[in-house]
């Protein structure tokens, strides 16, 4: 039986992780109430527990912040391992809403065409769920590397042209050749899913001296390029908005600084009450307290 989008994505989901990484997400994912727990990002690749771990918690029902999603840093100690996650949460209908490319985000489909797993489901229609909306992110992504791409070319110089223009919209900066680095450590994710996500969308292709052309008609690219200008334009508010966002509704924050500070400096800072409900107003006297050890080792 062939491959199709659908079969490729439900067979990633299922990458084995840590056994310690898993009962953390499901530890988290029953105490918010949630439907799924995706895992991704550098350690899903390396099997790593140093540093931090990331993970989307996908909510039942509708999306209750118009700002998503919230973020926070947990701690826990299993095992005498302290596990340590930065944890996004929305709804599973406005990640799927995002992933399929009809609100003004570009940051869920960018993401999750990368690797991810589903490391924790409330049940199997959950997962049905998070499939779909995979699948979905896949296809807007594909779509807008066939607009944004050569005529002709690898399936790398297609995602190539993607993620240099999302990185571009986005409030933030990425060294120079970001997207090989991408390509090249998640080289088997990438394997074949162009072309599969072309098929799932409707979009003909060639195939030829180990290249693809994309068949878009001209109206179709001219809207496809309409509809990424608009959500280019787009991107840095909104970036900018969540990281605004983000400085007061952060929770956990000051852990989360405090353990990053003592990570690339060696200089504990302790955590009082004060600095963790007021993480803002206590920065300038951490710094303070940063520059006399530094200056003082």
């Amino acid at each position: 039986m062939s491959e199709t989008l659908e079969s490729r994505i439900s067979a990633r989901l299922d990458a084995v992780v840590r056994p310690e990484v898993a009962a953390f997400a499901e530890r988290l994912a029953q105490d918010a109430g949630a439907d799924a727990a995706l895992f991704y990002g550098s350690n899903l690749r390396t099997g790593e527990l140093e540093g931090v771990l990331d993970f989307y918690l996908l909510m039942p029902g509708p999306q209750q912040e118009r700002i998503w999603p919230r973020v926070s840093y947990h701690e826990w100690n299993h095992a005498g391992t302290t596990l340590r996650a930065k944890v996004a949460t929305m709804s599973l209908e406005q990640f799927a809403r995002a992933a399929s490319g009809q609100s003004r985000d570009t940051t869920i489909w960018a993401r999750f065409v990368q690797p991810s797993a589903l490391i924790w489901m409330r049940d199997e229609a959950c997962r049905v769920s998070v499939v779909d909306a995979l699948g979905e992110a896949a296809k807007t992504a594909a779509r807008l590397a066939a607009a944004l791409g050569p005529e002709s070319g690898t399936a790398g110089d297609y995602w190539r042209a993607l993620f240099r223009a999302t990185y571009q919209a986005e409030f933030r900066v990425e060294k120079a050749g970001r997207e090989d680095s991408i390509l090249s450590v998640n080289a088997a994710h990438f394997d074949g899913l162009l072309p599969l996500a072309w098929q799932a969308d409707g979009i003909a292709f060639s195939r030829g001296n180990g290249a693809l052309s994309p068949r878009l008609a001209d109206g179709d690219k001219a809207r496809l390029l309409r509809w990424w200008a608009s959500r280019r334009r787009w991107g840095k508010p909104l970036n900018f908005i969540r990281l605004a966002k983000a400085s007061t509704t952060f929770e956990g924050a000051a852990r989360y600084a405090a353990w990053k500070i003592e990570r690339h400096t060696g200089v504990q800072i302790e955590v009082t009450p004060w600095r963790e409900k007021h993480p803002l107003l206590a920065a300038p006297g951490v710094l303070l307290r940063l520059w006399r050890a530094r200056r003082a080792s």
